[in-house]
């Protein structure tokens, strides 16, 4: 597990204590008259990373506005490990209509890190990383990592997004019933939202292994640029349409970056609703496809690379969103591509309604069982016969919960590689 994966895990286990609170019935109600709920728990756990370990986190739905939410935390662990981390959603910019703010900022030091980069001497003539890289070719160390992103969002006024900024969803039990903002067609200017987004971004990972004498120093800073046009019928939880974003991403080498690059990336994805059956509320059919490919990756004479992203970004596969079954970074290269499927059900049953004690906390409104597959490579070039070869695999099942308006998942994940469980927040999916 490397730094990044630890990050998602911390997430979800903060965010499924941010979600505890007062149980509301079930009713139906606008989503934006959700009531301001603030959250302060302290709580304790334990990590490979960190040890024994304690933290605090403040959560807060509704505010600043009645679409956002924010989420702020500290912890500390035995090991010496520490962490602060930072994120809003939906925070929409003062004197403007259309105007949204994601920020996101994390600043932690950990020990034992993983990272695939080139320097464990029992491969000298492989690239870390690479599709073909041996399940062991990293280094482990001690690592600092500072990230920061703000994604700035900006509403066009065509399709869904022509005369309402924020949707007026009604929901029964947790799913939506009248609102959609999308689905209705496949035509941009009738149908979803489409957002531009703006997104500086900056980030610096250090690894230290003293097995291996290898000091790896990547940092990264640069501006995303996106064009997403959201079809899907409730963003949250689809069940019909789909969604389209494409991104450039260019770091100028300024700022005190490692090097310039530049990475092109594409995601689609798409939800059919499947008849319902006795004792199912809600069938879906979710499929995906993801590519990225890096224009300015050159490989010198010697295997090393230049003006190529570093190995936490861009052609990147393995982890929470893509190719869940392999270590987070677990590949990287000039280009990547992966495709997965899957089938989410929704019973009427909920375990919680039957104990009283945790609905009080966590307040569950349903619960999804989720089959899916993945497959996917990483790749030096753009060429289909490298695609129809060699491709990583993975499968497996997964159980998702809707509570106090967040999504939280655990996926149990089968690969060649590794059996393994990820946590999250949200669908993988358009993450």
């Amino acid at each position: 597990m490397g730094i990044s994966s630890l990050y998602s895990l911390l997430l979800s286990v903060l965010c499924t204590w941010a979600i505890a609170g007062t149980v509301e019935e079930p009713q139906v109600v606008p989503a934006s008259a959700d009531a301001d709920r603030a959250v302060n728990v302290p709580f304790a756990f334990y990590s490979e990373f960190f040890g024994a370990a304690a933290g605090y986190v403040t959560f807060r739905s509704g505010y600043p506005q009645p679409q956002a939410r924010v989420l702020g935390t500290v912890m500390v662990g035995s090991k010496g490990s520490v962490m602060g981390f930072f994120m809003g959603r939906d925070i929409r910019m003062p004197g403007t209509e259309r105007l949204f703010l994601d920020p996101w900022v994390s600043l932690g030091n950990f020990a034992d890190n993983r990272a695939y980069v080139d320097g464990n001497p029992a491969y000298p003539k492989e690239r870390s990383g690479s599709n073909d890289s041996h399940p062991d070719n990293y280094i482990t160390g001690n690592g600092q990592d500072l990230f920061t992103q703000l994604r700035f969002k900006y509403l066009l006024p065509i399709g869904h997004g022509r005369d309402l900024a924020v949707s007026p969803y009604r929901f029964v039990d947790g799913l939506p019933v009248s609102g959609a903002t999308g689905g209705d067609s496949w035509n941009p200017l009738e149908s979803g939202k489409t957002f531009l987004e703006l997104q500086p971004f900056y980030r610096s990972l250090r690894v230290t292994s003293s097995e291996v004498d290898i000091h790896s120093s990547r940092r990264t800073s640069g501006l995303d640029g996106s064009i997403f046009w959201d079809n899907r019928d409730y963003p949250d939880n689809p069940s019909n349409g789909g969604s389209i974003r494409t991104r450039v991403s260019r770091d100028w080498g300024a700022a005190g970056s490692s090097g310039s690059w530049t990475v092109v990336e594409g995601e689609a994805d798409w939800y059919h609703p499947l008849a319902q059956s006795a004792g199912i509320r809600q069938q879906v059919l979710a499929l995906d496809f993801w590519t990225a490919y890096s224009p300015t990756w050159e490989t010198n004479p010697d295997g090393t690379v230049r003006h190529g992203p570093p190995g936490y970004t861009g052609a990147t596969l393995g982890g929470l969103w893509r190719l869940r079954g392999y270590p987070t970074e677990r590949f990287s290269d000039k280009t990547a591509a992966s495709a997965a499927a899957e089938f989410r059900a929704i019973p009427e049953w909920n375990p919680f309604e039957g104990l009283p004690w945790i609905q009080r906390r966590l307040g569950v409104q349903w619960i999804q069982l989720v089959a899916f597959v993945e497959a996917g490579r990483v790749a030096p070039a753009w060429q289909f016969m490298q695609w129809s070869s060699a491709l990583k695999w993975d499968a497996g099942l997964g159980v998702r919960f809707l509570a106090k308006g967040l999504i939280a998942r655990i996926d149990f994940v089968r690969s060649p590689e590794q059996t393994a469980v990820q946590m999250m927040v949200g669908h993988p999916f358009q993450f």
